[in-house]
């Protein structure tokens, strides 16, 4: 029983893995298709996304961070990579990427809600 319970346990968190890799693809390629991005800042956006990514699973993985101090570093990556993104997208780009953003953010809560 408890062999079948650990299984299932890893099962899912395999299952979640998977779903925020997806997310993050699913992500990246609305960006660039939203945005139209030139061949050269698709190359710029996928290296500056890989260092995020990372830097944002060693966090995840970070057991001494207290939830707030965890969310507010969070909050810190995702303005320096915003920093280095705007560094070479368009003031067109800059606005729709914003859009883009907040529009995450409005259907972020309707598929997760608060518990």
């Amino acid at each position: 029983m408890t062999l079948l319970l650990g299984g299932f346990i890893t099962g899912i968190a395999v299952a979640q893995e998977q779903k925020e890799m997806k997310d993050h693809k699913e992500w990246d390629n609305k960006v660039k298709t939203e945005l139209n991005l030139t061949g050269d800042q698709v190359t710029k956006y996928d290296a500056i996304s890989k260092e995020y990514n990372d830097k944002f699973e060693v966090l995840k993985k970070d057991a001494t961070l207290s939830k707030d101090a965890m969310k507010e570093r969070k909050m810190e990556l995702k303005k320096e990579k915003q920093g280095k993104l705007f560094e070479f997208f368009t003031p067109e780009q800059q606005t729709k990427y914003n859009a883009l953003v907040e529009q995450k953010k409005a259907e972020k809560p309707a598929e997760q809600p608060k518990q």
